[in-house]
């Protein structure tokens, strides 16, 4: 399923509506924790697209059906996770007409915006990014009930080096090295 998004800043809100509305008859209640991270992932992706780029957006949205305990592409959820939850994935995908790849920003802590790809890597089981015709495709993955022996590493498995433990250059400061760029997931 998906949505065309204008370039408009006001689009992020219908994008978020719509997002919730899509959950029902999945399973997944609006007030679970997976529907709000996914509502805020929405949120920071069609964000990103509309105003970064200047250019229309697709958001796509592949959510399991109810009972099924399947998920996108085929992935099984046999069997339940953390409080007896269906094990399912849900995928979010924005694509977009601009050719410019993402780029994780650097802000300081009084600053109000800047911050959203680290926000996606933070909250994400996986996401990232591909080349699609002259645009480009950033998508993202929740897992419905996994249980994570740690919180998500920073570089969300995403082209990150190293092995995952929110330190991946191995000088213990936390900084991640992601497509040459390093920086530090808040």
């Amino acid at each position: 399923m998906q949505l065309e998004v204008r370039p408009d800043p006001s689009e992020v809100g219908r994008a978020r509506r719509w997002a919730r509305s899509r959950l029902a008859g999945t399973g997944i209640r609006a007030d679970e924790p997976l529907a709000e991270t996914l509502i805020l992932l929405v949120s920071e992706l069609v964000t990103n697209a509309v105003v970064h780029t200047g250019c229309s957006a697709v958001l796509r949205l592949v959510l399991p059906g109810p009972g099924t305990g399947a998920g996108p592409a085929g992935t099984a959820g046999a069997g339940t996770g953390a409080g007896g939850a269906e094990e399912a994935t849900v995928r979010l995908e924005v694509e977009d007409a601009s050719d410019r790849a993402p780029v994780p920003r650097w802000v300081d802590g009084d600053a109000t915006g800047g911050r959203g790809l680290a926000l996606v890597d933070g909250l994400a089981d996986r996401w990232g990014w591909s080349r699609e015709g002259a645009g480009k495709r950033i998508w993202c993955e929740l897992d419905r009930g996994a249980v994570r022996e740690d919180p998500a590493p920073a570089g969300g498995g995403c082209d990150a080096e190293g092995g995952g433990d929110g330190d991946s250059d191995g000088d213990g400061d936390g900084t991640v090295a992601y497509d040459g760029f390093a920086y530090e997931a808040v």
